[in-house]
């Protein structure tokens, strides 16, 4: 499941966006039920090699939340990448009902195509409760408003444009830091997290679980930059190979995908050819929502 897309480039090809590629992606997430706990899901009709990895994060989620009460909200995932996805056929979704408590149900989720595992997710559901509340205190940023468009960020990177254009865009990003194409001019950034505003770029329909999906499949577009940006490298600039290993998310508080939220990621650490990311979620009135932590493999040439 690579973390950048790695798909041919088409030449002259328009940059589709806004609401009839944020229908697509609901479509994406509604999988055909095919037996009890056995669902089918496709992927985009793009030219990519590999299939996304927060499409299928996204999907097995999808699978597990057909199983469970809708009263319960999932409330965290943890995965695992094991093989590259074949965008060319369909996924098949098996779930494992592994407990229905009085408050708690809890799933496992294992993705298939050609007759082997390619990830697994493992999920758990909670009926609304009540206790203690917390959070951590979202960092300043300027309003998303006030900041370049995903397209005013690439100019000046055509080569780089002329493949990320080709790639249906369902989110409007926002880059509160500079990007890894444009970090790695100015050298490594060691200190600070790595600030972006994104939201679905439209209107949602109201299923929280839909909203919570859409944030998964989202939340592993740019966790790994935070990576990349400490050292001043950024994918398809500089040799390296990236792929997602892991993904875990918690899921603390009510939001809507389609409202600005203020992705913050750093990089604890770095080592044999993995990093690991983490991540928040807050939303534009400041409650923190989820909370997302990733290792991946970043190769670099004779490494």
């Amino acid at each position: 499941m690579t973390a950048e897309p790695d798909l041919e480039v088409v030449p002259g090809a328009e940059w589709l966006r806004g609401q009839p590629v944020v229908d697509g992606l609901v479509g994406l997430l509604d999988l055909e039920a095919i037996e009890t706990d056995i669902f089918r899901g496709i992927s985009p009709k793009i030219a990519l090699q590999r299939v996304f990895g927060g499409q299928v994060a996204g999907q097995a989620l999808v699978a597990a939340g057909r199983t469970v009460d809708t009263d319960r909200l999932v409330h965290s995932l943890h995965s695992y990448f094991i093989r590259p996805g074949d965008p060319s056929i369909p996924i098949i979704y098996t779930v494992e009902r592994i407990r229905d408590g009085r408050s708690f149900s809890v799933r496992r989720v294992l993705a298939i195509q050609h007759g082997q595992p390619i990830f697994t997710l493992s999920a758990s559901f909670q009926l609304p409760q009540g206790g203690i509340d917390h959070q951590a205190t979202m960092p300043p940023a300027p309003a998303p408003e006030e900041l370049p468009t995903l397209a005013e960020r690439y100019e000046g990177y055509d080569d780089l444009w002329a493949v990320m254009r080709q790639i249906p865009q369902a989110f409007d990003v926002r880059y509160v830091d500079d990007p890894p194409w444009v970090q790695r001019v100015q050298g490594p950034r060691e200190s600070q997290p790595h600030r972006i505003w994104l939201k679905a770029d439209g209107t949602l329909p109201d299923d929280p679980l839909l909203h919570i999906c859409v944030v998964t499949f989202a939340s592993d577009m740019n966790l790994l930059d935070s990576v990349l940006i400490h050292h001043g490298l950024a994918a398809r600039l500089d040799p390296i190979s990236m792929a997602s290993l892991d993904h875990a998310m918690w899921f603390h508080r009510p939001f809507r995908a389609d409202d600005w939220l203020l992705y913050v990621s750093s990089s604890p650490s770095a080592s044999g050819g993995r990093g690991l990311a983490t991540g928040q979620f807050y939303s534009r009135d400041g409650r923190l929502v989820a909370s997302v932590t990733q290792e991946g493999m970043i190769r670099l040439p004779n490494a």
